[in-house]
């Protein structure tokens, strides 16, 4: 029988855990044990890049580099780098808060001058710090950090032209002059690894296989781009000529317009992609299984002129297609092959062989052919109630109108009784908060005794939370997204025994 698997998607920020955000310390190994005694078998973080404009992590300053923001306090306690009463004066949580959301503002602002305090009192001597300068691969982060910093934190499209454009002479003396910063940047990815690397083999240990994000698409105000500018499609300044977005759609007349600047696939092609290959193999030595967002992309990607205010005009253009996937199909990759799709992109997950996604917040419409229905699927794919970007289960249908939740539910009864599992109500009930919970409780087992070889499901869909746990808006600026963050009390025994059932009848 091959595996099948179950797990759950909750980024790190979103643990419970000291001084306002989610970390890799203890919280996050005993989110692992709720895991295991769930009888879960992979863990879903969204990307541990720094995050970026909107604090979103899909438009980071770094494609590889870790956020310092996820570094574990306690544990640079432990190593006598801070003490306790430093770490609860630069808190980013509010006084008496037990939980609360992310606050990312204070973070910028309080979280890198504690980091710094730490680094004051690091042997910068140690070997295995040395052996990490001496591999060199943080060196363009921390000296595109550092000159940021220097900037006032600045876009790089705004630095002093030296600078923005590498001049070989005046960086050199920049790097001497401030080898304090530049060593700062180096040491918190350092620390950011030596600790991911500990909690990965902690999860490893567990059973547990960790699925990392990769966005398609690095920011314009990015180490990539200013050190490596060839790749992409810029003008002879070094901005973008096109940008990165989609259409309009059923879900957004204006489309969305996401601003990344667009690689420059030909120039990739010349060398076999070896910037692409070499970013994948970072990811891969991070973690067990890669999801890559916007996969669609690699087939063809939508191109908006550079000023529009919104993505209704664009055009489509040609990406490397199979080319790129070349050696690589027996890779642990998960293709995000959501949105608007074509035959290129059906020939392109064909061809690779890589598990698509299916989302049930989108299955339950009538149509008895949708490819989201789990009567429908193939064993190749990853089955969620919804991914980070969609409303929690229950915000979903509350958010329908009363035909539509009919529908939902009419549709749900058929495909529950295919699967075996006993979903029933009366007309009267549809707008039920109490059949809302039992039609979540039901598409939840349905997704578990699929045929689907991924089951991945947000932790508020197992927890039945309502909007306001929601991840993200896609295409708004709020301090909404990105931020919830779940109590510890809500990783209970009692939920880990019930999934655990659900998990093993799923033979999961």
């Amino acid at each position: 029988m091959k595996k099948r698997y179950a797990g759950v998607l909750l980024p790190i920020t979103a643990l419970p855990s000291p001084y306002g955000v989610g970390t890799m310390g203890a919280q996050a190994k005993d989110f692992v044990e709720f895991l295991a005694r769930a009888h879960q078998k992979v863990w879903q973080v969204l990307p541990l890049v720094p995050t970026g404009y909107g604090d979103s992590p899909y438009a980071s300053s770094c494609a590889i580099a870790g956020s310092p923001y996820l570094i574990d306090i306690e544990a640079l306690i432990a190593q006598g780098l801070l003490t306790k009463e430093e770490a609860e004066e630069y808190s980013c949580a509010a006084a008496g808060e037990e939980i609360g959301r992310v606050n990312y503002e204070a973070l910028f602002y309080r979280r890198i001058p504690l980091l710094k305090l730490a680094f004051s009192r690091f042997d910068r001597q140690v070997p295995a710090f040395q052996a990490f300068l001496e591999e060199g691969v943080f060196a363009d982060f921390a000296a595109f950090m550092a000159i940021k910093e220097a900037h006032g934190w600045r876009a790089l499209s705004t630095w002093e032209e030296q600078y923005r454009v590498r001049d070989k002479e005046a960086l050199g003396a920049f790097l001497a002059a401030n080898e304090d910063e530049v060593l700062f940047w180096q040491f918190t990815q350092y620390e950011f690894f030596r600790q991911w690397g500990e909690l990965k083999s902690y999860a490893n240990a567990r059973g547990i296989e960790i699925m990392g994000d990769m966005p398609l698409y690095v920011s314009e105000d990015s180490v990539e781009v200013w050190a490596h500018p060839e790749l992409f499609l810029l003008n002879g300044d070094g901005t973008p000529a096109e940008v990165a977005g989609v259409p309009p759609d059923y879900f957004s007349e204006d489309g969305q317009l996401w601003g990344n600047p667009l690689y420059d696939w030909e120039k990739m092609r010349q060398d076999g992609y070896a910037w692409w290959t070499a970013r994948l193999q970072k990811a891969l030595s991070m973690y067990d299984i890669v999801r890559i967002d916007h996969f669609r992309g690699f087939d063809r990607f939508y191109a908006i002129p550079v000023g529009s205010k919104n993505a209704r005009v664009g055009c489509w253009r040609d990406g490397p297609k199979e080319a790129l996937f070349e050696g690589k199909k027996d890779w642990k990759i998960i293709a995000e092959d959501l949105g608007i799709l074509d035959d290129g992109v059906y020939r392109l997950m064909r061809n690779t062989g890589y598990p698509r996604m299916k989302v049930l917040e989108f299955a339950f419409d009538g149509n008895p052919e949708h490819e989201f229905k789990p009567s429908n699927y193939d064993e190749n794919c990853v089955v969620y109630t919804g991914t980070h970007d969609n409303a929690t289960f229950i915000e979903f249908l509350e958010d329908l109108d009363e035909d539509t939740r009919e529908i939902f539910y009419r549709d749900l009864v058929s495909e529950c009784k295919k699967a075996g599992i006993r979903f029933a109500y009366r007309r009267e009930q549809v707008n039920d908060p109490e059949t809302m919970q039992r039609a979540r409780a039901a598409t939840v087992r349905l997704a578990y005794v699929s045929c689907a070889k991924y089951v991945i499901l947000p932790l508020q869909d197992l927890l039945g939370t309502g909007a306001e746990s929601r991840m993200n808006t896609p295409g708004t600026l709020s301090d909404r997204n990105w931020s919830w963050r779940c109590p510890a009390s809500a990783m209970s025994r009692t939920l880990a025994q019930k999934i655990s059932r659900i998990a093993k009848r799923g033979n999961r």
